[in-house]
Formats: structure tokens, sequence, C-alpha cells
């Protein structure tokens, strides 16, 4: 199946024909799996209200290692979905924030996240009843 393929999906044209979404490699799956990592769900839905210095953003999103924000602040960036900003200035300050990208990948993900906030009450009754028929 290519992308352009995929119910709802823009066409993009015979260029979005040449990616198959199941290939290993293909740059959708990549950028897919960025957007909806753990910390790049975090870090976008995060930025959404306003550019965050890089130790505010750790704190707000809680448990993330440096290391780990920093790569996928990096990953992010490279996808063109964040902005880094560094300030010539003692102590240096950066800042990071979405590209117009990067707001329309994270307000998707917001209601992605949204939807399962509002539906959890859903998933739970379902799990139990999964678990209650393994049971049996």
């Amino acid at each position: 199946m290519t992308v352009s393929t995929l119910e709802g999906a823009p066409d993009a044209g015979a260029a979005a024909a040449k990616y198959v979404v199941g290939a290993e490699m293909c740059p959708y799956r990549l950028v897919l799996e960025h957007v909806t990592s753990r910390w790049g769900v975090l870090v976008l839905i995060q930025l959404l209200d306003r550019p965050h210095r890089f130790s505010e953003l750790r704190r707000a999103i809680g448990r993330v290692s440096e290391k780990m924000l920093t790569q996928t602040l990096q990953t992010l960036e490279r996808d063109g979905l964040v902005h880094r900003d560094a300030k010539p200035v003692i102590p240096p300050r950066v800042d990071y924030s979405l590209t117009d990208l990067g707001h329309e990948a994270a307000r998707q993900v917001r209601d992605l996240a949204l939807w399962t906030e509002r539906r959890m009450a859903d998933v739970e009754r379902a799990r139990k009843a999964y678990d209650d028929a393994k049971r049996s």
C-alpha cells in the first residue's frame, strides 16, 4: 500500500506513490515514528502552548532523561517540526518552539491524546472484558 492510497490522505502526486508505508525505510514511516514516539508526542504537545527552554521542557514533560530529550528534539528539528533558537549570550540560552509544520503535527497528536483521555473508560472496560475472557 502506498501512502497516497490511505483513506483520507491527501494526494501528494506521483512522488508519494514511490513510498510504501509498510517498507522499513519509508520516509513516511520514519516521520510517523518520530512524531508518535513516547517523548515526541509529549514534546510536541508541550510546545503547542509556547516556546520552552530545555530545562523547563524537561520539567514539564517529567521522567525523561537529558539524553532522550536531546535526541528527541534533534530528531524533531531535523524533520522540520521544532525550531532551536540559540541566543549568543552568557550563560547560553536555547529556546525550542514549533515550526508551522510542527504546529500542524502537534495539533494532530494533541487531538489523539484528547481522544484517548475521553475514551479511556471504554478502553478500560474492553481490557477488563478481554482479561476476564482469558481467565475463563
